[in-house]
């Protein structure tokens, strides 16, 4: 039996409506905005030819106000799989050009689907989100649509990777997908985010703002915490998502894609001893230490632009895959606040979830000291730290640089908050408080009665750092696994990863551990 032209011609029709979404005038008009349409974007994402559609064919249910005749193709999203550096990937890509890309039954009921069959393959995924918000004709439809894609996100959370692309508006109940997702991408031109706009502010507070200040990419990569990274474009943001996966595995079962190098380099790098300031006083510039740590200096770093006191990223070490926190002491000396305790443990749980090795730098004076930090809760958020390190079961590695005092030494992942490794430095200081606050303290009344406070100060001060911070000291009683020259940090880093890689750890038996939210 063969099938008949004019059966033919009726499905290639029926794909052709699907493929030509919301027309080209409307496909043009997006162009001229430097945005690519949720097809391009698929395009672009995915390998070339691998890319299988599901659910093409469905559109809206004929029903709610106004919506009777109304022709929504593929109701406003294309959702599907493909091939990404040779992994499945799954997608949904919201069709701003149909509908304004707006979320209803169907349309959610598509985001659902695929969000289900990456559950089942363990598979990633990347959303392309880009859309006027609820469909308000469809009513508690729209609502529930919302509910079951929230749910799926959670469903999928430390399971499969899940990244968001916000290449256009995402508003309201919207907003809340990506931030239950991994990791948000937002492009600096088209992109914005928000629970309320700016017609609904004024209409509230009475305050004029703008739609820059309420959602923009800048304020949610720098202020809100929102947004991972920032893109240039639709294109940079899919090479951005790209290069997220070849640091994440496929799912929480699989290792990330290690690529072990054959022969290790174990030379010495005589060159980190140059990057150490000579007066211990100044801000060392610890990305300078990382390029030179990270394979071909190529370090991936997240939120760049937020709480940039504490620097995490991913990079590969002799092509192992890690997750890297550093202490910034260019940027408020290093110490931890709120924002940097929570960018952190983020990042920390993030990896742990994924396999992903942790490797510390630790240059830290201590908390942020403060009124508002204290107000702000400070000790709630400094806690997620504590606890994201000590939950983690990947290998972790810590080396201390300079400074380590007081809390913010456990927090920044020491051996008893579950190090697997801790190296120092020559250089590093391990103590209660800095050495000049300590002898302040212990000997203010003999400083002053000196007939040279200045001299005894400076005496008792060097005295403490050799008899009470010092890092041999830390060593003796255990607290360090070895005291390394700068020059020997890339290879013992890499020897220490490479030996860890079948780290197993169980924890006891429960339903999960209460994180102090």
């Amino acid at each position: 039996m063969t099938v008949s032209k004019e059966l033919l011609r009726e499905l290639r029709k029926r794909r052709k409506v699907v493929q030509d979404g919301g027309g080209l005038d409307k496909a043009e008009s997006r162009h001229k905005k430097g945005q690519l349409t949720a097809r391009e974007r698929i395009g672009i994402l995915f390998q070339e030819g691998t890319f299988q559609e599901i659910g093409r064919l469905i559109t809206h249910r004929a029903r709610g106000f106004g919506m009777a005749d109304k022709v929504i193709p593929a109701d406003g999203i294309v959702v599907g799989t493909g091939y990404v550096d040779g992994r499945q990937v799954v997608t949904f890509s919201q069709d701003f050009t149909v509908s304004a890309g707006t979320l209803g039954e169907m349309h959610a009921q598509k985001m659902v689907d695929v969000m289900h069959y990456a559950l089942k393959m363990g598979i990633p995924l990347v959303a392309f989100k880009d859309s006027g918000g609820a469909r308000i004709q469809e009513g508690v439809d729209a609502l529930s649509g919302y509910g079951r894609v929230f749910y799926h996100n959670v469903l999928l959370s430390g399971v499969v990777p899940q990244i968001a692309i916000i290449a256009g508006p995402c508003a309201g109940g919207a907003a809340y997908s990506p931030a239950l997702m991994d990791f948000t991408i937002m492009t600096r031109e088209n992109a914005y985010m928000f629970i309320t706009g700016p017609q609904v502010i004024k209409a509230v507070t009475g305050r004029n703002v703008t739609m820059d200040e309420v959602g923009s990419s800048a304020v949610h990569a720098s202020i809100s915490g929102n947004a991972h990274f920032v893109a240039e474009d639709d294109q940079h943001a899919v090479e951005l998502a790209r290069k997220l996966l070849s640091f994440l595995p496929s799912n929480n079962t699989e290792d990330p894609p290690h690529r072990p190098f054959e022969d290790m380099d174990l030379s010495i790098d005589g060159e980190m001893e140059l990057l150490i300031p000579e007066d211990a006083a100044e801000p060392m510039d610890v990305r300078l230490i990382i390029a030179r740590l990270v394979d071909d200096e190529d370090f991936m770093e997240v939120h760049a632009a937020w709480a940039q006191n504490i620097i995490v990223g991913f990079a590969r070490i002799e092509g192992i895959v890690v997750g890297l926190v550093a202490n910034n002491p260019k940027v408020k000396a290093g110490a931890l606040d709120i924002d940097a305790s929570d960018k952190a443990a983020k990042f920390i749980r993030v990896c742990n979830v994924f396999n992903v090795p942790l490797v510390t730098l630790v240059d830290v004076p201590g908390f942020l000291p403060g009124i508002d930090q204290e107000r702000g809760g400070i000790i709630r958020h400094g806690a997620k730290m504590l606890f994201a390190y000590a939950s983690a079961t990947v290998p972790k590695v810590t080396l201390i640089l300079r400074k380590a005092y007081g809390g913010s030494y456990l927090a920044m992942c020491s051996q008893e908050m579950g190090a697997d490794f801790v190296y120092a430095w020559p250089t590093a200081q391990i103590a209660v408080m800095g050495a000049e606050g300590a002898v302040n303290i212990l000997y203010n009344k003999e400083i002053k009665a000196a007939k040279d406070p200045k001299a005894l100060a400076a005496e008792l001060t060097e005295q403490y750092k050799h008899e009470v911070a010092s890092p041999y000291l830390a060593a003796s009683k255990g607290y360090i696994t070895d005291v390394i020259e700068p020059s020997e940090t890339r290879s013992t880093l890499a020897l220490s990863l490479r030996k860890t890689l079948s780290k197993r750890e169980l924890r006891p038996p429960k339903k999960h551990g209460d994180i102090p939210l």
